[in-house]
């Protein structure tokens, strides 16, 4: 009776020491894993919104305005041009004392600015830049960010047209829930009581920001 209850003792030892050592896990080493998976993400995410920015600064340099329309965006990308001034010869010391201004030196045909298309791919992106993939936010399935354009009036009666491209912690780190669950609704929950975005985003559909991102 007394090698049973021993035995017993032991098992419950065990299982205590089991049941300790996870505990331990989750309230020191699981949010430093967590915050390791995060940071992973979010690098890859920054750099994906940054891409957009990029995309839609070029898009509305010849357009005038956003789009929020991804087939549309991608298309430019792909296909689109820009104007590019090709700038031959300057203004040189002799002319500048003398008052001679750029102008009048390209009227004389002293030095020549001329306006030629570029490929908008070339100008903003790396060759190996995958443009049908900027839509998706980085390890997810086929999520993908929300985009949206809209035109701000200030107070001074000016129109400003801006655009937003973001994704939430729920996308970003949807692959995560499994684990860690509590540190994704911690985190969200911080965000929310600082009054900030649960997630990252670039531009703002409510106020001119100049395209920056909440990561700035």
């Amino acid at each position: 009776m007394q090698i049973k209850m021993k035995k017993v003792i032991q098992g419950l030892l065990i299982v205590g020491s089991i049941v300790l050592a996870y505990l331990v896990y989750s309230t020191i080493l699981n949010p430093i894993d967590f915050k390791a998976e995060q940071d992973l993400r979010y690098a890859a995410c920054i750099e994906s919104l940054k891409n957009i920015r990029k995309a839609e600064s070029a898009y509305k340099d010849v357009n005038g305005r956003f789009t929020a329309n991804w087939d549309t965006l991608a298309i430019f990308v792909k296909k689109g041009t820009l104007p590019l001034v090709k700038k031959i010869g300057s203004l040189s010391e002799e002319q500048l004392e003398a008052g001679m201004t750029e102008k009048e030196a390209i009227e004389k045909g002293l030095i020549i600015r001329d306006t030629v298309r570029v490929a908008v791919f070339d100008s903003i992106f790396a060759k190996s830049y995958n443009v049908d993939k900027m839509r998706y936010i980085p390890y997810t399935k086929d999520e993908t960010f929300f985009l949206g354009t809209n035109v701000i009036t200030t107070g001074s009666g000016v129109q400003v047209a801006v655009f937003e491209a973001r994704a939430h912690n729920n996308q970003i780190l949807g692959e995560l829930k499994d684990k860690f669950k509590q540190e994704i609704i911690n985190l969200n929950e911080k965000r929310r009581l600082d009054g900030k975005y649960p997630g990252l985003k670039v531009g703002s559909l409510t106020e001119t920001n100049n395209s920056a991102g909440n990561w700035e």
